[in-house]
């Protein structure tokens, strides 16, 4: 048996390129001790990944030059020596980019394909989900009949944040997305009470005339200019969550700051980045709460799939230019 990984050759300077990548096809791994061997058969593409394309000191290890990359994945175990985990379990785990992967089997957390579909263990169920329960709830303290605005609301983590905040209580729900298409998508499917195409006009205008009273809650996917219109529009005791900032993720130069920053001082508001890896002592409490509402219907997702590890790196960039709704899986 052979099999494929994804190798960074180079650290992109500006957008990521092919030549800055290669699928290398290797030998299966050989589990050592305290490993087993798990098939992929689902890899998560994210975001913050092109941080770690960087060598610039960040909260994670930089991927090496010449080796392969790791993400999220879950798959299959086909060999096994380890007490409590055998042949045909299906484990969640952070050894993605390849086909085959020799898993740490105390740092991988087995699944139940009878209880979701595989994939939304990468999504909804899995980080992209707890990134969205733990940033709304934890850091940004949201309060039942807050308005919430949210960035990136057609992507994984926004989509999940607009539709936990109507079931907590919410009393407006808006979203930002990149096309009219997904506007839609928020309204209609998830529930969000307004939505704008952030391309069609000043980010701070639509934003405006979508919440005349202000907002509460400001949940940060993008940054720029959002997080400015955001600024502008909080409410007294406003609260803003930054998890991700993807509008400057491939700039070469540092990106100007929110130019009305003293507007915190007139609403005592409060700015906090957070990462879903400090909050995973969540993670029972959103299961429990969460799945249900997935298993009902009550909380919809969406994912955009790639078929074949070749295409996991366009996959990637695809993440980057907002091509995905919902979360980007790619199926092996």
């Amino acid at each position: 048996m052979s099999n494929r990984e994804w190798h960074l050759l180079s650290r992109p300077v500006g957008v990521p390129t092919a030549e800055d990548f290669e699928l290398v096809e290797t030998a299966v791994p050989t589990p050592g001790e305290g490993q087993v061997l798990v098939r992929n058969e689902y890899l998560s593409v994210d975001p913050y990944m092109r941080g770690r394309m960087s060598a610039a000191k960040s909260y994670a290890t930089p991927f090496a030059l010449g080796e392969v990359m790791q993400g999220g994945a879950v798959g299959e175990v086909v060999a096994s020596d380890m007490a409590g985990v055998a042949v045909g379990d299906h484990l969640l785990h952070f050894e993605g980019w390849r086909e085959y992967a020799a898993v740490d089997a105390k740092s991988a957390v087995k699944v139940d394909p009878e209880a979701a579909p595989l994939s939304t263990y990468l999504g909804v169920l899995g980080m992209t989900g707890l990134t969205a329960y733990a940033g709304l709830l934890r850091t940004a303290s949201f309060k039942e009949g807050d308005t919430v605005f949210v960035s990136g609301a057609a992507g994984a983590v926004g989509s999940q944040v607009g539709q936990l905040a109507k079931l907590k209580g919410a009393s407006r729900v808006i979203g930002s997305a990149g096309s009219d298409e997904k506007v839609r998508l928020l309204v209609e499917e998830y529930g969000f009470d307004a939505a704008f195409n952030y391309k069609s006009g000043p980010v701070g205008e639509q934003l405006r005339e979508a919440a005349p009273d202000g907002i509460d809650v400001y949940f940060d996917n993008v940054g720029g200019d959002h997080l400015e219109a955001a600024i502008g529009s909080l409410r007294l005791g406003g609260r803003i969550a930054v998890c991700g900032m993807i509008s400057v993720y491939n700039n070469t130069e540092p990106a100007p700051g929110p130019r009305n920053l003293a507007r915190l001082i007139q609403t005592r508001g409060r700015i906090e980045g957070f990462l879903v890896g400090d909050h995973y002592d969540l993670q029972p409490q959103f299961v429990q709460e969460v799945g249900p509402w997935v298993a009902s219907g009550a909380l919809k997702y969406r994912e955009t799939v790639a078929e074949g590890i070749e295409n996991t790196l366009e996959a990637f960039l695809g993440v980057l230019r907002g091509d995905n709704t919902g979360k980007m899986i790619v199926k092996l």
